[in-house]
């Protein structure tokens, strides 16, 4: 009798009980665990299945929805510090001692936040579509904000948030990523008023603010990071992390051409594999 394979598809969806709230998370795969920190309005249902299971491959992939995000229960907080701390629980609720952290745009932030907060948990940091911690050198494009905040993205405003739309070869992409996704996607758990969108908001400006300075220590940690930018990312450009340049000595910065605010769902292999090479040969 074959047994079925557990995918990200198909995957379980569980709950840290935590003080306060639970805590969404599904699972798949073994080996060093990664967890997955979500952009602006993502859930467990809005990665690629398809990089997930590339990564699953050779890790314990772990996906989570924020407090008061999705499938969580409480409330986002404003303090990315705090939001921080949904990592750091889950971690603990798992009995995870060491993982790598992978964070997307607003994500990425977050995980600067867990990265400097909690060094005893994490072995390496992967940023994907996301800019350093405080004041953006390049602003968030007006196409970005003009799709970003309807109460329900159509397939059109996919390619402008997260592909390239010049590029047909990226268009493509995005139709492939968002088919995938259709697989398991609960539109009702996307965050879709303003009220949410103000808690993101209040994070955004709280890193922007810096005040506990996690822009200069990215100069100082011993963390290996991996940065993976497209060349035309219309929430946080590239052009960010250019002032940066030969100050952080554990950084390693990509950049894919024709590609948004999502390599990782234009290019999967390419950034699994750019990701793979980057684990095995950092420490």
């Amino acid at each position: 009798m074959s047994t079925l394979k557990i995918n990200a598809v198909n995957s379980e969806t569980q709950f840290a009980e935590l003080s306060g709230r639970a805590i969404a998370y599904r699972s798949i795969g073994t080996g060093s665990p990664i967890i997955l920190i979500n952009r602006f309005r993502g859930t467990l249902d809005t990665w690629d299945p398809l990089f997930l299971d590339l990564l699953a491959e050779k890790h314990q992939v772990i996906t989570f929805d924020y407090s008061g995000i999705g499938y969580s229960t409480g409330t986002l907080p404003t303090d990315i510090k705090e939001v921080a701390k949904d990592v750091k629980d889950l971690a603990d609720f798992l009995k995870i001692e060491k993982a790598i952290l992978m964070g997307w745009s607003y994500g990425g932030l977050i995980t600067q936040a867990a990265t400097h907060q909690y060094p005893e948990l994490v072995t390496h940091t992967i940023l994907l579509g996301t800019g350093p911690a405080g004041k953006r050198v390049v602003p968030l494009e007006q196409s970005f904000l003009d799709h970003a905040l309807k109460p329900i993205n159509d397939f059109n405003d996919e390619v402008i948030l997260f592909f390239e739309p010049e590029s047909e070869e990226s268009k493509k992409a995005a139709k492939a990523s968002h088919d995938r996704i259709a697989q398991r996607i609960d539109v009702s758990k996307i965050p879709s008023t303003m009220d949410v969108f103000q808690l993101y908001f209040a994070g955004g400006e709280n890193a922007a603010d810096d005040k506990d300075n996690f822009r200069d220590k990215l100069k100082t940690t011993k963390t290996p990071i991996l940065i993976i930018s497209g060349d035309h990312d219309t929430s946080f450009a590239v052009e960010n992390w250019y002032p940066l340049t030969r100050q952080l000595p554990t950084s390693q910065l990509i950049v894919l051409p024709q590609t948004g605010h999502a390599p990782q769902h234009q290019n999967i292999p390419l950034v699994v594999n750019y990701i793979d090479i980057f684990l095995q040969n950092t420490k």
